[in-house]
């Protein structure tokens, strides 16, 4: 497969897109105008290549009919692209163009009006989770932070191996007046202070 795929990938997509921007550099109407009908054939070309591939693939010289084919299109003596442009796809697209503008603008709004539904049912999912979790964690958070001592708490401010300072004590009933050293000042100092 792969030993197929970069001979089109080269002379099928790389080679027109070169001669497309010196036809677009060189402003030659006909050059333009050439490769645009080549574009217009293989991007055809490629929409009907995804399906054929998938039913297709075990036909014999399958592959080797597709590069024939993107060849041909590109021949300057067959003029495949020129040739397919102007017998079927400029009639057919001629007779059916007010059709399609009118398919394309009802997917187009269509397609606004999902993309705005969606929209708001995602944001409305986002707030209603939002709101939930704000609510369920309030009740954590507030616990979370009640059983943080001091200590806890000079550890999160990144003084690990301070003490806490002297100004704050940390009581354990109202009856006690003697402060309670932290751990660190009475390993350090071996007594404790008072207020």
């Amino acid at each position: 497969y792969l030993f197929f795929f970069f001979p089109r990938l080269i002379f099928g997509t790389l080679y027109p897109a070169y001669y497309s921007y010196k036809a677009v550099k060189s402003k030659d109407i006909k050059e333009y105008v050439k490769w645009m009908m080549y574009w217009i054939i293989f991007a055809l070309f490629t929409t009907a290549e995804t399906f054929t591939d998938i039913f297709l693939c075990w036909f014999p010289f399958y592959y080797e009919l597709k590069i024939a084919f993107v060849a041909w299109l590109l021949s300057p003596y067959t003029k495949g692209s020129s040739l397919l442009y102007r017998k079927f796809v400029h009639p057919t697209l001629s007779s059916k163009e007010k059709e399609i503008d009118d398919c394309l603008i009802q997917a187009k709004d269509r397609s606004y009006d999902a993309l705005v539904h969606f929209g708001k049912r995602g944001l409305n999912v986002a707030a209603t989770a939002a709101v939930m979790a704000a609510s369920k964690g309030q009740g954590a958070l507030s616990e979370r932070l009640r059983s943080f001592s001091m200590q806890d708490l000079s550890t999160i401010r990144g003084d690990s191996s301070s003490t806490v300072p002297p100004s704050v004590t940390v009581r354990t009933s109202s009856k006690q007046s003697h402060p309670k050293p932290s751990r660190s000042a009475s390993e350090g100092t071996g007594s404790s202070g008072k207020c």
